[in-house]
């Protein structure tokens, strides 16, 4: 994916690996309904993330990556609950978790960034 971001590429790969995750959730565990909320948390993050790209401003601009911020701890939440009820084994879920929280710190320290330039340059 040539021309995107680093948060863009890594947003688009944990989609991928949610949907990874969902399908062998559904299909192996039976489990329908907290791997449909991982998938619906986990795949707007990176569609957040394309939209910001095209925000009107830089409060719009931070805005989409709050709401990304906030589907990426929500994914977290799922990926915890799943993990303490066993639906996921522990690689899959470290591996997940991993990338959710390093997206999270990057999501947030983009947020910081573009504020405080923001905020300087008024």
């Amino acid at each position: 994916m040539a021309g995107k971001s680093i948060l863009q590429q890594k947003s688009f790969d944990f989609a991928i690996e949610v949907v990874a995750a969902y399908k062998y959730l559904v299909e192996l565990e039976k489990e329908f309904v907290l791997s449909k909320q991982l998938l619906r948390s986990g795949t707007a993050v990176g569609a957040l993330v394309r939209e910001a790209q095209n925000a009107e401003s830089k409060p719009d601009f931070i805005h989409k990556l709050s709401i990304a911020q906030k589907e990426t701890d929500e994914s977290l939440y799922w990926l915890d609950l799943l993990s303490q009820s066993g639906y996921l084994e522990s690689p899959q879920y470290e591996g997940l978790r991993d990338n959710a929280d390093g997206l999270l710190r990057m999501l947030r320290s983009s947020i910081i960034t573009t504020r405080e330039k923001y905020i300087s340059n008024k």
